[in-house]
């Protein structure tokens, strides 16, 4: 019963965590239109975000094993919710770019406790479940960030200024996120309790697998966060379309993610993790791809198949990371840093390559990054837990 309550929590968690974030990600056109930035300044704003979760999320580990899993959620809700008001604000009001900046960093610190923590405690429950759920905690991410962008796609359409925009989603995300983690397994239920980092010497850093995993991640964040970050100003900017369609068309690639998580689990437990990837890593190229030339309904072909492509990446890599319950923290950590580099270098790099060719024609680099992480599959592959 506790663990079919925790589940329960674990996934209300990642919804709420996904509403909060495609909020804010929805409302990136406006913010660029708004403080009037070139791709590469809006590039190297978000890379602002980007630095502060690489420097938060080294400690999460640590702060899991410390405090567990709901007080680190708890720990991110509180740091993150004030960020979409000061987002906001920062838009709205004096319309500066540092400022806007530093809300950023602050949301991104919040949202890599709160990140690493919901694996953490999705892993846990996924190991006492006995199957594979981790892509369904993902999908309900997804699942959290249609209604987020469907909602911002109404509120553009009515000219609602971002700053109540952001001020009401970030009540929502503090109401719920402090009352669901409450529902998580007990601390000494959790993985990873029993044999803490401290206990067990050695860094996940130095294991030969985690940072392979690591690499997996990486490539599928950069593929899932280029879409989240420049879709909707690509099909806006690109094909010449109003803002409230680059919205949607942002909307329909996060169902597809959902959709692709949903119908993974049974793929994943079926066929393995390593076939599945191999499998879905070419729609996810080829939809990145077809973004670019033609009209506009081609380029929402190439979004659908770019969001389930790319659904099982990141939700497979981090069961990978967490095989071994006594290790779960630090290479959850290890894994979600790595993963996290795709965020320093795909806002600046498209954002320079937009300055030069335009945001939609940067999306092709996407494709030729996305081939090395094939080679990283197999890093995936299910192992027994360690005994106990």
């Amino acid at each position: 019963m506790q663990t079919t309550t925790a589940r329960n929590a674990v996934l209300a968690t990642f919804a709420v965590s996904g509403f909060a974030f495609a909020s804010r990600a929805a409302r990136i056109p406006t913010i660029r239109e708004q403080l009037d930035l070139t791709p590469g300044e809006l590039g190297r704003t978000l890379l602002v975000g980007a630095l502060g979760s690489v420097l938060a999320l080294p400690f999460a580990g640590r702060v899991i094993t410390a405090v567990g899993a709901a007080r680190t959620v708890m720990t991110g809700v509180v740091t993150v919710a004030p960020g979409p008001v000061g987002l906001g604000t920062a838009v709205d009001v004096p319309g500066d770019v540092a400022v806007t900046a530093a809300a950023i960093f602050v949301v991104a610190v919040g949202i890599s406790l709160w990140d690493v923590s919901m694996n953490h405690e999705g892993a846990a429950v996924e190991q006492r479940l006995g199957r594979t759920v981790m892509p369904v905690f993902h999908a309900f991410f997804s699942g959290g960030t249609v209604p987020g962008a469907l909602v911002a796609a109404g509120l553009v359409r009515l000219d609602v200024p971002v700053i109540a925009h952001l001020s009401a989603a970030g009540v929502a995300a503090l109401v719920v996120g402090l009352w669901v983690p409450r529902r998580f397994l007990a601390r000494d239920l959790e993985t990873g309790e029993e044999g803490s980092v401290a206990e067990r010497p050695g860094s996940a850093w130095l294991e030969p697998r985690t940072p392979v995993i690591g690499l997996v991640v990486l490539v599928a964040a950069l593929t899932e966060g280029t879409a989240n970050d420049w879709i909707a100003l690509a099909v806006t900017e690109g094909h010449h379309q109003p803002e409230e369609v680059g919205v949607l068309a942002f909307a329909t690639f996060l169902a597809a993610m959902t959709a692709g998580r949903l119908l993974g689990v049974r793929l994943l437990d079926r066929h393995g993790r390593v076939p599945v990837l191999r499998v879905l890593f070419v729609p996810a190229i080829v939809g990145s791809l077809l973004v670019v030339p033609g009209n506009t309904a081609t380029a929402f072909v190439g979004v659908v198949l770019w969001g389930i492509g790319a659904s099982p990446g990141s939700p497979t890599g981090m069961s990978a990371a967490a095989d071994d319950p006594a290790r779960a923290a630090a290479r959850l950590s290890v894994v979600s840093t790595i993963g996290y580099f795709a965020f320093i270098v795909g806002p600046p790099l498209l954002g320079m390559i937009g300055d030069h060719t335009g945001v939609l024609r940067s999306l092709l680099v996407v494709g030729l990054l996305a081939l090395p992480a094939l080679l990283a599959v197999p890093a995936v592959r299910e192992r027994a837990p360690a005994p106990r």
